[in-house]
């Protein structure tokens, strides 16, 4: 009987329709059902979800399904699971989401490869942004790497033994943040984790239904601050204290101060609650950050974050509020250099910087020997009216350039990194910057393996002086027109263009354009003549496997050929023969009008193709006509022009 690899354990509550759509990714992993097992729980749910699950662990041998009276909350059923699981490793999926479908080998192999504790696969989602975490596949790390704390849910996979020699449990009940405190603890005893990032793992999508946990992530009536205060009493426990902003300690609880304490000043929040509810939120947050949190937390911070804090911490809601307008007009702007192929890379050069509210540069103003915090963004701040000093205008400060799969959510991260620096603006002012350059390869972008088929749009990530925003990457060119020229890579068409609202955008494999509207001017141009196969200048190409495409030569439609030319181009081939009279006849592309070339044939046989703009000679005319007689043949070898 072969060991049992991996256990899923899922928690469901009155889950119906998203119980089946859930399971079918369970259920048909690569892993043979044999090596694995599926663990639900029902939390006592009222509707059917209890009778589909018996109807699919009737059908299939590897899964279990048991009940328990409704505690409120998925920690009970979490653990509940646990206690059921066989399996080597644990891995955590709740009833609305769904795993690739190699996720559990991959995540298992990867596992075992490294002796790890913890293993983070790669996440996509609908609500959240990218993480950088998942940039790169990590065979080992610790809790040192305090990027860790980017991935806090539980939907991870843990070694059952460790698991249990820690004693390792999710808090029972309607115990909001019972991810943050599993998963923490876990983090603070594991001795080696790993990060899968080459793979999409785990899909964490929004439910048409609005009914996924998370959107009732905060309520205090739940013991929120209560529980908050534990984690962070959880991590003090198991690091050493430090004044040094960036002692582990510290930057541990920099994730808790920024997303759970500082959320209550900033907007969204603050100005989208009632007054009333939010400033109770404030003045729970603000006694939090003054017990519980260092000080060097707090001074860590970067520019903006740390002045939100200092409202935060001296009970000025008024002020939080005003920062929170002024800060939500900040818009990030992308500049972008003509994109263009170069060895089967799509490359482009990338600015990106913050603008405010009024379309000036977001400024560093230098005065008396230091650095303050734009005027323009603090009118009206009280407690500003001296200026707000940037003492690291590069603290926290990043970018990176990001590639979304549309049709599936998933997020890749093209090579290379862009830089942060100070750019002058002139007179004493400075402006935070980002470049570097856009390098987007369709045969490795997804973890080293091709683009899937569809459309892939470039985004961008900037946090700069405290303000985070994810921008879509835009150029000058006209909305719905091609970016660049097409390319031929790995026998796909990657076509290059600007959406209806600017942005770079790469399809594959033509899942919304198509190759002929985009290239009928520099087809039209194209003055090359061949034999069966016509060089076409405007398309680039890598070496790698021709592209089948079809084509219409005069009436006749034919099943044609891309394949990789000489100097990094395409060239275009048809059949040998073509059912047409003799003479020269247009070749087009379905749905396109403009010809790219031209078939000449004689009694069914096809001597050659020429582009739209060549044009023969007489001499040529009269060796077309007598193409077939036994001398002119020889003649022509002779003269190295045989067809």
């Amino acid at each position: 009987m072969p060991r049992v690899k991996v256990s899923v354990i899922v928690p469901v509550y009155n889950t119906g329709k998203y119980v089946d759509e859930c399971a079918p990714s369970l259920l048909g992993q690569s892993l043979p059902p044999e090596e694995y097992e599926v663990v639900y729980v029902d939390d006592g749910s009222t509707d059917d979800t209890l009778d589909r699950l018996r109807k699919i662990a009737d059908a299939h041998p590897n899964v279990q399904v048991h009940t328990r009276p409704n505690s409120g909350w998925p920690g009970a059923p979490r653990n509940l699971g646990m206690r059921h699981a066989k399996g080597e490793y644990i891995q955590f999926v709740d009833h609305d989401d769904t795993l690739g479908p190699e996720a559990l080998e991959r995540l298992y192999e990867h596992a075992k490869r490294n002796d790890a504790d913890v293993v983070l696969g790669k996440m996509s989602s609908t609500m959240v942004r990218p993480r950088r975490l998942f940039r790169h596949t990590i065979d080992a790390c610790t809790i040192e790497n305090d990027e860790l704390m980017q991935s806090m849910s539980p939907h991870k996979m843990f070694r059952r033994a460790f698991v249990e020699e820690h004693g390792l449990r999710f808090p029972e009940g309607p115990w909001i943040l019972e991810d943050l405190a599993f998963v923490s603890a876990a983090y603070l005893k594991a001795e080696r984790i790993a990060v899968l990032a080459d793979y999409p793992c785990y899909y964490w999508m929004k439910r048409d239904d609005g009914g996924n946990n998370t959107q009732h992530r905060f309520n205090h009536r739940h013991g929120f601050w209560d529980n908050c205060r534990t984690i962070v009493g959880q991590i003090k426990d198991g690091t050493e204290a430090s004044d040094d902003v960036d002692a582990l300690q510290n930057r541990l609880l920099h994730r808790l101060y920024h997303v759970e304490v500082l959320s209550r000043t900033r907007e969204p929040e603050i100005l989208r609650e009632e007054p009333a509810e939010q400033r109770q939120r404030f003045e729970a947050a603000r006694e939090l950050a003054r017990k519980e949190f260092p000080a060097a937390v707090r001074e860590g911070l970067p520019t903006v974050s740390r002045l939100r804090a200092e409202l935060l911490e001296r009970g000025d809601f008024d002020g939080a509020v005003v920062l929170a307008e002024r800060v939500r007009e900040v818009k990030a702007r992308s500049t972008v250099g003509a994109p263009r192929w170069e060895d089967g890379r799509l490359v482009a050069d990338v600015t990106l910087d913050l603008l405010r509210g009024d379309g000036e540069p977001l400024a560093v103003v230098e005065r008396d020997g230091k650095r303050w915090l734009d005027p323009e963004l603090l009118d009206g701040v009280p407690g500003t009216e001296d200026g707000w000093e940037v003492r690291d205008p590069f603290r926290l400060a990043y970018a990176e350039l990001i590639v979304k799969d549309r049709d599936r959510e998933d997020w890749w991260y093209p090579e290379g990194d862009l830089e942060v620096r100070l750019e002058p603006l002139g007179e004493g002012r400075s402006r935070l910057v980002a470049s570097g350059r856009l390098s987007l390869d369709p045969e490795r972008l997804a973890g080293g393996r091709p683009l899937e088929r569809g459309v892939h749009d470039v985004w961008a990530y900037v946090q700069l002086l405290g303000v985070d925003r994810m921008v879509r990457v835009t150029g000058d060119g006209t909305p719905g027109a091609p970016a660049a020229g097409p390319a031929l890579t790995g026998g796909r068409l990657a076509l290059p263009y600007w959406t209806g609202s600017g942005q770079l955008a790469l399809d594959v494999d033509q899942r919304q354009r198509r190759l002929g509207p985009d290239t009928a001017p520099a087809a039209a141009a194209n003055t090359a003549r061949g034999e069966r196969s016509l060089p076409l200048p405007y398309l680039a190409a890598t070496a790698g496997a021709p592209a089948p495409v079809k084509a219409t030569v005069a009436t006749l439609t034919v099943d044609a050929t891309l394949l990789p030319g000489s100097g990094g181009t395409a060239v275009l081939r048809l059949p040998g023969r073509l059912k047409l009279p003799t003479g020269r006849h247009p070749v087009t592309l379905p749905k396109e009008s403009t010809p790219l070339a031209y078939a000449v044939v004689r009694d069914g046989l096809l001597l050659r193709l020429e582009g739209p703009a060549y044009r023969a000679g007489g001499g040529r005319r009269l060796l077309d006509a007598v193409a077939g007689n036994r001398q002119v043949r020889g003649v022509r070898r002779r003269l190295g022009r045989r067809n």
